[in-house]
């Protein structure tokens, strides 16, 4: 009986070690796409390689809401797979959208930025036959302000300066903007002529393609005033190369920025505050748009996200799934009426 024992108890370590081997054999050979022993393993609906698309060039508003999330699905530890960041210009986002639409309304992989001026353009009808209702709304995660702002060596000091030399001379002065007229930085351009008594139409706006060519046309002084967005300008506000004479805020903003008047102070009563998220293919998986959706909040939750926020000179704006769409679908209904009191819409 203890001969017998011994031998059933070898065969049973013997079947154990085999099974152990199996195991390994299975691990290794699943090396690059995780085990289930490990902390490798893909959560349902994560993707293999995420991507985020900034529908404009580098440098500008939709590329550093890019690396907004880059840095902080990084930081936050919510994503340990890098996202990588792609360009996809043209149309100040509406190529961006129509191919996502039209020709990859199924990619998990990625998600697009978006920022209030896409929302003002889709109100408009520049998108094409597409409207806000063509793809699944994702996430708001910061928000952003307008401005103008002057060459260091201008000789506007304040509002009133420019205010002044335009009401003598509205031709005379160039504005530079993001996008064609009746695109975001227009929009704010015409909303302060129109409350300084003067036909936006009168204006001479360059339209240049992104945040990033605007301020390279500002400093090389081939325009005269820039209009843009607070986080785009931080770099250039702080070396003394521009000067920033309104912030399009309700009230002046906290920190390094505390000292920039706004229009409303200077009596010019205008707001525009600048959403900064993330929209997805209409056709992606549900389990695509919950893994994405849960990690956004993920990540909006850590207070690691409020620094990375802080460093590109954002506030807080926090909204996923349902609550970001309504938000997207009230916001684009309010562009329209706007878009219809400048005769902009289609």
């Amino acid at each position: 009986m203890v001969v017998g024992k011994t031998v059933m108890d070898d065969s049973k370590d013997i079947f154990t070690m085999k099974k152990l081997s199996f195991a390994l054999v299975a691990c290794s050979s699943l090396i690059f796409t995780g085990c289930n022993t490990g902390s490798a393993a893909k959560e349902v609906g994560q993707p293999k390689r995420p991507e985020c698309i900034a529908p404009a060039k580098p440098g500008g508003g939709l590329d550093m809401t890019c690396k907004l999330i880059q840095s902080g699905f990084k930081e936050t530890e919510v994503l340990n797979d890098p996202i990588r960041v792609t360009y996809m210009p043209g149309g100040v986002g509406a190529v961006a959208y129509n191919k996502i639409v039209g020709n990859d309304p199924a990619n998990n992989e990625a998600v697009i930025a978006f920022s209030t001026g896409s929302l003002l353009n889709l109100a408009q009808g520049k998108f094409g036959n597409f409207t806000e209702k063509d793809v699944k709304w994702l996430s708001g995660v910061a928000v952003d302000y307008g401005l103008v702002a002057v060459h260091k060596d201008s000789p506007y000091q304040t509002l009133d300066d420019l205010i002044k030399d335009l009401q003598k001379n509205p031709k005379g002065i160039s504005f530079g903007g993001a996008g064609s007229v009746g695109g975001q930085d227009w929009m704010q351009s015409a909303m302060l002529a129109k409350k300084a008594g003067i036909n936006p139409t009168d204006m001479s706006f360059v339209a240049l393609e992104g945040g990033g060519e605007v301020l390279t046309a500002l400093l090389g002084q081939h325009i005269k005033v820039a209009v843009g967005n607070i986080s785009e300008v931080s770099s250039n506000l702080e070396a003394g190369r521009i000067r920033v004479l309104a912030v399009f805020a309700n009230e002046r903003l906290q920190g390094k920025f505390s000292n920039l008047p706004t229009a409303k102070e200077q009596g010019y009563d205008i707001e525009w505050p600048v959403i900064r998220g993330f929209y997805m293919g209409p056709q992606v998986s549900d389990d695509a748009y919950q893994w994405w959706k849960t990690s956004f909040d993920k990540m909006m939750e850590n207070k690691k996200f409020e620094t990375v926020r802080n460093n590109q000179d954002l506030l807080p704006f926090a909204l996923t799934g349902d609550q970001i769409t309504a938000y997207v679908y009230k916001q684009t209904d309010q562009m329209r009426q706007l878009s219809a009191e400048y005769k902009l819409s289609k």
